[in-house]
């Protein structure tokens, strides 16, 4: 990349006439191709643990707690959820209970139409930074097909809402060096992106900040963008002060400030990470497009003056040490960090479309694809001689071998065209994907859970307290049963059934021989080895 390339994109764009109409055509293109892969396939898997844990089981109480009316929000805010995760979050799954009932697709619609919304936002921070249109596409089309950024796009966590907020918070930082009144954007994305998680929240501020101080000084001095950013915020503000007056009167509680600061940090703690641990996620899960971000990375530090280039090594330098070294952190707080590999690869590719026909581009490149290919190739083969073939999974494999083949001769033959054939066949690769019953990988879901919490709804009464030694699947069967399922040992288990006046347990056929359960009677029994049991005289 040189300034003679660029001066010769931007004379390009001018001559092409780029008007605001194409811009918003590039962006409802990127906005419906994200839909379509952020969407496809919600509702097939049961939700996991942690979706139920994080989202699901909040988003059921505060509808439960509303009613039938559609003040969702306000139960939100009063409702003591037994969930850990955000509240607001859980408030918006809410109206969509509301609207399409309590399910697997409701549950995970909300966080995919945000993932997907952070698609053309992207797009967007690109057209700011980087002066012609090809580096903002590219950088939208490799952050689209970023394994995680799908994968936990898709999911009910916070993944959705993460993205979206603090890649609205940095386009409207950008643009507000042209224009003061985004800074009420950047005040209102931050404002979201607190009450989804404060820590975040902060980290992103200060990243901001330090972008404005190296890139655009003169607006951190303008009394107009601190007062935009604070009006902007007002109405995360009041969400804070309307929740401390509801947990204590008190001039601030400890409380208070735990919700503030751990939104929804204990549901997905991992506990003594190691300080490699993220980087070991990137270096496994960004493939291929790892290949162009470190190239792009590379070139940010020789044009590190652009502003592109320092918001490239701000962020992520910045971002992915201090969120290493935090040790314990939330298993999503890495998605952050793909925006901006994004931009960076978005911008070698640029330079490398742009290299005159007869340069080759860098040798890395086609080895690396070779190699990948491989490999995909040896697992597609793998997959297909297994016993549990499954034709969808091996076309999935297919598909990502032969794209990176073909791309990997084309970039040997020196062939553009490489760029179009690699976005195509990963979007259709990660399309059959999702199509498949494999999609929601290293997730503990145990897909008995909806027959068991059939079991359970059919043979006791409504709000009825269901006890179990099944202490990893009580939330699963509380969500999908609509009873409180509450997990006890084995020695608890036979006081209540000897103090409860119509005890109901759900137990394995071990643990119900174990136990002394005078009078008892089996109500139904499910796979694997699970029963339902009651009094004789209840």
């Amino acid at each position: 990349m040189n300034r003679q390339i660029f001066a010769w994109d931007c004379s390009r764009d001018k001559r092409q006439g780029c008007s605001l109409w194409l811009e918003w055509m590039w962006g409802g293109g990127l906005l419906l191709a994200a839909v379509a892969l952020f969407g496809t396939n919600l509702g097939s898997l049961p939700l996991s643990d942690r979706e139920i844990e994080m989202v699901a089981q909040g988003a059921k109480e505060i509808f439960l707690a509303a009613e039938g009316r559609f003040d969702l929000w306000l139960a939100a805010l009063t409702n003591e959820t037994t969930a850990s995760g955000s509240l607001p979050f859980s408030g918006l799954v809410a109206w969509f209970y509301a609207i399409g009932g309590a399910n697997e697709w409701t549950t995970r619609l909300p966080g995919a139409l945000l993932a997907a919304l952070s698609v053309p936002l992207l797009y967007g921070i690109g057209r700011e930074i980087f002066p012609s249109r090809a580096p903002a596409l590219f950088s939208a089309l490799i952050y689209l097909l970023f394994v995680p950024i799908w994968r936990f796009g898709r999911l009910a966590l916070l993944g959705g809402p993460i993205l979206c907020f603090s890649l609205c918070a940095m386009l409207c930082i950008l643009r507000s060096r042209r224009d003061l009144r985004w800074s009420l954007g950047v005040g209102m994305s931050l404002g979201g992106l607190g009450l989804i998680d404060g820590k975040i929240a902060l980290l992103a501020s200060a990243i901001a900040l330090l972008f404005l101080a190296l890139d655009t000084p003169r607006l951190l001095s303008s009394p107009f963008f601190w007062l935009g950013a604070a009006l902007g915020s007002g109405s995360a503000t009041l969400w804070y002060v309307a929740q401390w007056l509801s947990v204590s009167q008190k001039p601030i509680s400890s409380e208070f400030v735990s919700r503030i600061l751990t939104q929804n940090a204990s549901a997905l703690d991992l506990p003594s990470l190691p300080v490699w641990f993220y980087c070991q996620n990137i270096l496994t899960e960004a493939w291929p497009w790892l290949l162009f971000s470190v190239g792009g990375l590379s070139l940010a530090q020789k044009y590190w003056n652009w502003s592109w280039a320092k918001l490239v090594l701000l962020w992520s330098g910045v971002y992915l040490p201090v969120i290493s070294l935090s040790g314990a952190s939330l298993a999503g707080a890495v998605l952050p960090i793909y925006p901006v590999l994004a931009l960076a690869g978005g911008a070698a590719l640029s330079e490398a479309q742009n290299l005159p026909s007869r340069r080759s581009y860098p040798t890395a490149w086609a080895g690396m694809f070779a190699i990948l290919s491989l490999g995909a190739t040896v697992a597609c083969l793998a997959v297909a001689i297994a016993p549990d073939f499954n034709f969808s999974f091996v076309l999935t494999l297919a598909s990502v071998a032969l794209t990176l083949a073909v791309v990997a001769v084309s970039i040997e033959r020196k062939d553009r065209q490489f760029t179009t054939v690699l976005f195509w066949g990963m979007y259709v690769s990660l399309l059959l994907l999702a199509s498949s019953p494999y999609w929601m990988w290293g997730m503990e879901m145990d897909r008995s859970v909806k027959s068991v919490a059939d079991l359970i709804a059919r043979n006791t009464p409504a709000e009825q307290i269901v006890y179990t030694e099944l202490e990893s699947r009580s939330k699963a069967l509380s969500f999908y049963s609509d009873r409180l399922i509450v997990a006890q040992p084995l020695d608890r288990l036979q006081q209540i059934w000897e103090t409860v006046e119509q005890p109901y347990l759900l137990l394995r056929s071990s643990a119900w021989e174990q136990l002394d359960l005078e009078s008892s009677r089996e109500l139904g029994a499910t796979s694997p080895d699970w029963r339902l049991i009651a009094r004789e005289n209840s």
